[in-house]
């Protein structure tokens, strides 16, 4: 049995400024791994792929890798990338296969698709009608028809912070093998509510998400579906599809699917006020900040997340936390190569004022790039490298680029040359900083944080910057995601699914 295992990952921000080449997609060369390359990279990781792997591997069958290209969200993917990816996936299906198991996100926006996965899909089905394809997706996938009807098994993540991304492989993967021995006969339903869930209010340890991915897993514990998944989707997307939607697979029973997926998009609708985030000041919320006295205090910096998209340079927050002067403060990250560069040609000990941040402008939210002149001492200097603790992409090497301790005296800032998100511990240990025995911890962050720091955290206090990430849906403007749409617009009644 050949079975052909496959990543291409990327959540887009249509606001983004970031631009999406090929070499996004790879960590520090020019193009993803292929072959061996991209085997050894992700076996034993806590990925879908991994998954994918030891399933195929377990029922004695060659694998062909063709390419496992994974990027941290940003603009629109380029459509030169997009071809370089697809194509590899293309030509090794083409050559012959018996399975086809794809690690995918769901929320991919080229600069010609606005479903790039759909479009990924719908070629596979053309090129193999007769093979079986199994998908796993993110939780913020933006679902569109084309990834239902050109796959035979679909099954998203249920936890956010992402910490199943392996086992969502295992789900996917399973019902695919199922599927060849003739054990079952899946089938899907699938639809969508019109609703844009605010990222920040996603997190399955609060309601509503928590009950509504809950009844997903009972679902599938039951045995009432193969799998189910709901997802939110990713709303900083302009694009019709974009907001939340469920597919439930079941063995053959397709009124019972739709039966399920209804259940959970109806459940889901009833609870859309719990979706809306409410936003506070950033001086209320600094205010609050000073009143805790026993730490780590997370300080979420959540409108410049780079794991939604966000440039990771603006200064808003870390600029109002040296203002307010807090002290014992780490700051992860700042994304500004120039300014590493600098801070690396002047050497350990070093102390120099340099413009930080606020490299790039921002036109989807009318803001140009601001810097701020920051003094400070060159502490450590690091090739930013190192592996996921975990939970989350356990195992899974990290390359933030040529990485540099910033020291002011009151808050040591992380100032990285590639983006990374801090969902693992290991951002602050690789660099010599002890997140737990730190008063405050600014992190650009949305929800991902929680995965390695909630266990340390003894307060969190959400601070509103600036960013494409924002959470003000009043700074974006959608022009093209279907309408009406809530909370944008009243919406009393949901629309019929899909």
């Amino acid at each position: 049995m050949r079975v052909v295992i496959a990543m291409m990952k990327h959540e887009t921000n249509t606001f983004s400024p970031v631009p999406t080449p090929l070499a996004r997609f790879a960590a520090g060369t020019e193009e993803p791994p292929r072959g061996r390359a991209a085997y050894e990279a992700f076996k034993g990781t806590g990925s879908a792929i991994a998954a994918f792997i030891d399933l195929a591997e377990a029922e004695g069958a060659e694998i062909v890798i063709p390419i496992a290209a994974n990027a941290w969200p940003s603009g629109p993917v380029e459509d030169r990338a997009y071809r370089t990816i697809t194509d590899a996936i293309c030509e090794a299906v083409a050559s012959g296969c018996d399975a086809i198991l794809l690690d995918l996100h769901g929320a991919m926006v080229t600069e010609t698709l606005e479903d790039g996965e759909g479009a990924l899909l719908k070629r596979l089905r053309t090129l193999a009608p007769g093979v079986p394809i199994a998908a796993a997706f993110d939780m913020h996938t933006n679902l569109y028809p084309e990834m239902v009807e050109n796959a035979d098994v679909v099954a998203g993540y249920q936890t956010y912070p992402h910490v199943d991304v392996y086992e969502t492989g295992l789900r996917a993967g399973r019902a695919l093998f199922r599927m060849l021995k003739g054990e079952v006969k899946p089938v899907m339903a699938w639809g969508n509510r019109p609703m844009l869930p605010h990222v920040m209010r996603q997190g399955t340890d609060d309601f509503p998400n928590k009950a509504l991915q809950a009844r997903a897993r009972e679902m599938e514990e039951t045995g009432e579906a193969l799998a189910a998944t709901l997802f939110v989707g990713f709303p900083h997307a302009d694009i019709r599809n974009a907001g939340l939607s469920a597919v439930v697979v079941t063995d053959g029973d397709l009124k019972k699917a739709e039966r399920l997926r209804d259940e959970l998009l109806d459940a889901a609708w009833d609870a859309r006020e719990a979706f809306v985030y409410k936003i506070e000041k950033l001086e209320d919320s600094l205010r609050r900040a000073r009143a805790i006295t026993e730490g780590p205090v997370v300080l979420l910096d959540h409108y410049d997340n780079c794991a939604s998209g966000g440039t990771m340079d603006t200064m808003t927050v870390l600029g109002a936390i040296i203002e307010a002067g807090l002290d014992d403060v780490a700051a992860f990250a700042i994304c500004d190569p120039e300014a590493v560069r600098r801070m690396i040609e002047a050497g350990i000990g070093a102390t120099l004022t340099l413009p930080l941040g606020g490299k790039i402008d921002m036109p989807a939210i009318g803001r140009k790039g601001e810097p701020l002149a920051v003094t400070g001492r060159v502490k450590l200097i690091s090739d930013g490298r190192f592996r996921n603790r975990g939970p989350m992409s356990t195992g899974v090497l990290m390359d933030m680029g040529p990485s540099v301790v910033f020291d002011t005296g009151k808050v040591e800032i992380a100032v990285i040359s590639r983006h990374l998100e801090p969902n693992d511990l290991g951002c602050f240990l690789s660099l010599g900083i002890d997140p737990a025995r730190k008063r405050y911890l600014m992190l650009k962050s949305r929800v991902h944080w929680r995965a390695g720091f909630k266990p340390i955290a003894k307060a969190v206090i959400e601070c509103a910057g600036t960013g494409v990430c924002t959470s003000d849906y009043g700074q974006l403007a959608f022009r093209n995601v279907r309408r009406p749409i809530y909370p944008l617009d009243l919406v009393n009644e949901p629309a019929s699914p899909r």
